[in-house]
């Protein structure tokens, strides 16, 4: 009996340190990698989500050994034969208490969490403004400070808050940078507004998260984050090298199709506020000017 105890002590020993050795080479994991402060916070609550659930899932696989082994009909087994037991309040109390308990302490971090991502993750620098519109099947970004467009890449200055303001003129999609931060849903009608930051510099991948189609599969985009100087100069050199984008090149750009990146040294005056308007809702753009809150929208 010893003999089987020692062996299922070993196999959940040997299967959990799998699991966590598994995650060590965190550049093959990108989540577990974040490179920025909104990253970082939301690897805390997935932290604190594993360690949580490895409270409650390692002792019922160990007890489920246990009792695998512990009550086994076999020839010298002498566990108490209890045919009429139905009752525990100790046991009642564990097995309610426990998960009452750990889904509270997972419900305050997740609260402290969403409201910490939903703010500028560093006040004291003014934050750049990046419209984003998920179209069928690539990405369109837009710069209102910088008046410049891009196409499935988008270049930000590192160790400045980013505030995109996503839509969509097409089906519903959701936008992921996993190193930087969690994905956000871009809706038509919709500004929804999400913060991030990349502590620095380097190129990270970025994906549509929502399945929308035969092109989805090539809906990527890279967010290439360089210093505040560059960055300037980037903005500076599409305006003197880029085509324009017109609203005819918009109509065409917006049909189903995949294409590579592309860059363009204006776009349409509201562009992105027309796109939200036509699809039912309203752009409230004072907002947006603010640059401490979260965007808002209203539906007609």
């Amino acid at each position: 009996m010893r003999k089987w105890i020692r062996y299922s002590k070993f196999s959940i020993l040997s299967l959990l340190g799998t699991v966590l050795l598994a995650g060590c080479d965190s550049s093959k994991f990108i989540v577990l990698d974040p490179k920025g402060p909104v990253g970082q916070q939301e690897l805390r609550l997935i932290i604190i989500s594993v360690i949580l659930c490895a409270v409650v899932i390692i002792p019922v696989l160990a007890i489920f050994v246990y009792i695998l082994i512990r009550y086994k009909d076999m020839p010298g087994n002498n566990a108490p034969y209890q045919p009429e037991w139905d009752d525990s309040k100790v046991l009642e109390v564990i097995w309610w208490g426990i998960p009452v308990v750990i889904v509270a302490i997972l419900g305050v971090y997740t609260a402290q969490t969403a409201i910490n991502v939903a703010k500028p993750p560093v006040k004291d620098v003014k934050p750049v403004v990046v419209q984003v519109t998920s179209l069928d099947w690539k990405w369109l970004f837009t710069y209102p400070g910088q008046k410049v467009a891009t196409v499935n890449y988008a270049e930000i200055p590192a160790g400045v808050p980013i505030q995109f303001v996503l839509t969509s003129d097409a089906p519903m999609n959701s936008f992921w940078v996993p190193q930087l931060g969690g994905q956000e849903y871009t809706m038509p009608g919709m500004s929804m507004g999400l913060w991030l930051q990349a502590d620095k510099v380097g190129n990270y991948f970025g994906s549509g998260a929502n399945f929308t189609g035969s092109g989805f599969a090539h809906m990527q985009f890279r967010v290439k984050a360089v210093s505040q100087a560059d960055f300037t100069k980037w903005a500076d050199g599409l305006k003197k090298n880029s085509p324009a984008l017109t609203n005819a090149g918009y109509a065409a750009l917006s049909k189903p199709n995949n294409v590579k990146e592309l860059s363009f040294s204006s776009y349409p005056k509201n562009l992105f506020e027309n796109i939200v308007n036509k699809n039912g809702g309203t752009y409230f753009h004072h907002m947006h000017d603010m640059g401490e809150n979260m965007p808002m929208q209203k539906t007609k």
